[in-house]
């Protein structure tokens, strides 16, 4: 599987561009907002990558940042949702924006994304709730409501997540912890509850 392009941009035309590798182009279609972030033609460009393997081919799609294939990923988890309305939500939103969208779970911001109507727009809000603080910047973290950068009850949801629970779960977990707890302890005492232990 591929994770990342580093090479040359020799063509830009939206949403795909081309990345020569060692004398090899790769086709990648790109959200708006790293199309517009990206150099002159010519010009080297790091790109992380999702690959997506189907019956019709093989299909790459590139990010500035890490955080922005993240939210992608999320985004095309949801059942219904492809790799173009990903694509059109990351183009009309950038992430600190669909985080803070997805805490207000305001659902204008999306039905003003071409392709989205009221229903979908709330199932995405609905489905990706908890799911992109993670990976969003400090700012939208706060005006959530939800997290402060570098609190260990934060830090504890991360690892929660990275052992296979899922956001809600992690979350529900880390509620009732105390006041001033380490990570550490953080950790223990909500793997405790999740696994109903007393």
């Amino acid at each position: 599987m591929i994770g990342r392009l580093s090479g040359r941009l020799i063509a830009k035309q939206p949403p795909a561009i081309m990345v020569d590798v060692q004398g090899v182009g790769y086709e990648v279609d790109v959200s708006m907002n790293t199309f517009c972030e990206l150099p002159a033609l010519d010009a080297p460009v790091s790109l992380h990558i999702h690959m997506a393997v189907r019956e019709d081919g093989h299909f790459l799609y590139g990010f500035l940042s890490e955080s922005e294939r993240t939210a992608f990923r999320q985004l095309i988890k949801i059942s219904g949702v492809g790799a173009r309305m990903a694509l059109a939500v990351l183009s009309g939103l950038n992430v600190d924006e669909l985080a803070a969208a997805i805490a207000r779970q305001d659902v204008a911001c999306f039905t003003r994304i071409p392709g989205i109507g009221k229903k979908t727009a709330e199932r995405l809000l609905l489905e990706l709730k908890g799911k992109l603080d993670l990976v969003a910047g400090n700012a939208t973290a706060i005006a959530a409501g939800q997290i402060i950068p570098a609190d260990p009850l934060q830090d504890t949801i991360e690892a929660l997540v990275a052992l296979g629970y899922n956001a809600r779960e992690a979350q529900s977990a880390t509620k009732a912890l105390p006041v001033g707890v380490s990570t550490t302890d953080a950790i223990r005492l909500a793997l405790k509850q999740l696994s109903g232990l007393k």
